[in-house]
């Protein structure tokens, strides 16, 4: 008799049952959802209006009536605990009620003009309480961010080329957008419009690769490493023993800056990874969650580097900067950043979200080893990954191996129609300041049971 065919440890034909009956059980539970769907979907671009809200693996979208806390209610009336949290832009929970007081206050009183407020100034002292000392911008989303600090380290270090990490994400900037293929850096497959090369202003080294880094810092062309703490794009990859230390001394070694972002790992506990594990980098980044779901970003430079910026900045020509956008640090974003800051995002609901996520990455690695799956759990403060693979990754090139996005997406749906809802793109889930001890082991539970039925 032939062996039966395996993906990530389980059979494929359990597998394909299990996905056609999920898929079935979803759409029979939705007919209100269906139904919105066929009278207003087709006027947006393939009937959704984020191209990525189709890389949810259901057979249609889901529709939200209401979100509060960590919990979802769907068009239909199905009440869904929330684990995705908005791929970490709701982290700390839908509307806490600090941001949602902090909005309407704002609306009263306007909601943009271009000119600071006294909310402003307030936001930047608790910027620097929370994350460090460092000189603060405020944009929009994480992508502008990056993209504004890679442009200041390409101007005060007069190079052109910035290193980044195979399989990284910094969000949709041309920069970052390479990988590695055959061990060159090439741009990305898949890029939509793409017509020039961004290898040449991109170097790609794997992560954890401390001998790949010092090469390409040798050739004199690095501005910057642009890196997050630990790899976050696809299935989670931590940082070895040393990485950090060596990426610092190495980034002086040969005068590149060391850009840390931290838009997703800012679940590492108060303050980002950065102030948890003491990094030093002189530009930081973070966005999504920092004004407690309104869209907004921070990034910030150490004195040194913004004394060097202004006296390239004294030398520019007048004309635009490519630099910032109209309706970056408008008041509501302060409003919502000093409301988030001081009342939300605190060390005591860290303490909470941790505890809670030790508790979510107990009960699925119990469930993986009592199967006997050979899959791994990656936890890193509030954010929790089962990844269908052994481990642990040592880098993208493998992080992208262990991905499994067949299984991935049975899982996906199969949690939903039990009522729990993880990230789309990969297994992430997130415990907030609202997350229940009974919504986690209604998670584990179902993920088990699951797992009952494939192995």
């Amino acid at each position: 008799m032939p062996e039966p065919d395996l993906v990530a440890g389980l059979r494929r034909d359990r597998l394909d049952r299990l996905i056609r009956r999920e898929a079935a059980a979803y759409a029979k539970a939705r007919p209100r959802t269906q139904a919105a769907l066929a009278e207003g979907a087709a006027a947006f671009l393939d009937g959704v209006p984020m191209h990525w809200m189709k890389d949810w693996p259901m057979p249609f979208p889901l529709l939200v009536k209401t979100a509060s806390g960590a919990r979802l209610t769907d068009l239909d009336g199905h009440e869904i605990d929330d684990f995705c949290l908005g791929d970490t832009g709701s982290m700390f929970g839908h509307s806490p009620a600090a941001v949602a007081r902090a909005i309407r206050r704002q609306a009263r009183h306007g909601l943009t003009y271009m000119l600071p407020t006294e909310a402003s100034l307030e936001a930047a002292a608790l910027l620097t309480q929370t994350f460090g000392a460092f000189q603060w911008q405020i944009a929009t989303t994480a992508t502008d961010a990056n993209r504004f600090a890679l442009r200041v380290a390409r101007a005060v270090t007069g190079r052109r080329k910035v290193l980044v990490f195979n399989g990284c994400y910094h969000g949709t900037l041309d920069d970052t957008m390479v990988e590695l293929r055959d061990g060159k850096t090439q741009s990305r497959q898949g890029l939509v419009g793409q017509f020039s090369d961004l290898s040449q202003g991109a170097t790609a080294v794997e992560f954890n690769d401390l001998a790949a880094v010092e090469a390409a810092l040798q050739t004199g062309e690095i501005a910057a490493i642009l890196t997050e703490p630990v790899m976050t794009n696809s299935c989670m990859v931590l940082p070895e023993a040393g990485f950090h230390d060596g990426l610092r001394q190495l980034s002086r070694k040969y005068g590149a800056l060391l850009i840390i972002d931290e838009t997703h790992t800012i679940s590492s506990g108060y303050g980002g990874y950065t102030r948890v594990h003491s990094l030093n980098p002189d530009m930081f980044v973070v966005g999504k969650c920092v004004a407690g779901g309104l869209p907004t970003a921070v990034w910030g430079m150490r004195a040194e580097v913004a004394e060097r910026f202004a006296a390239y900045d004294a030398r520019r020509p007048a004309g635009h900067s490519g630099m910032g956008t109209t309706l970056s640090g408008n008041p509501l974003q302060f409003a919502c950043l000093r409301a988030n800051l001081s009342e939300v995002m605190t060390p005591k609901a860290y303490r909470h979200m941790e505890k809670g996520a030790e508790r979510l990455s107990a009960g699925l690695r119990r469930s993986i080893e009592k199967h006997r799956a050979p899959w791994h759990v990656v936890r890193v403060g509030a954010r929790v990954e089962f990844i269908c693979a052994p481990g642990p990754l040592k880098n993208g090139a493998a992080a992208a191996q262990a991905h499994q996005p067949a299984v991935e997406a049975a899982l996906h749906t199969a949690l939903l129609n039990r009522g729990c809802l993880i990230a789309p793109f990969h297994n992430m889930m997130l415990v907030s300041p609202a997350t229940k001890a009974k919504q986690i082991d209604r998670l584990i539970a179902a993920f088990d049971s699951i797992l009952d039925e494939l192995f």
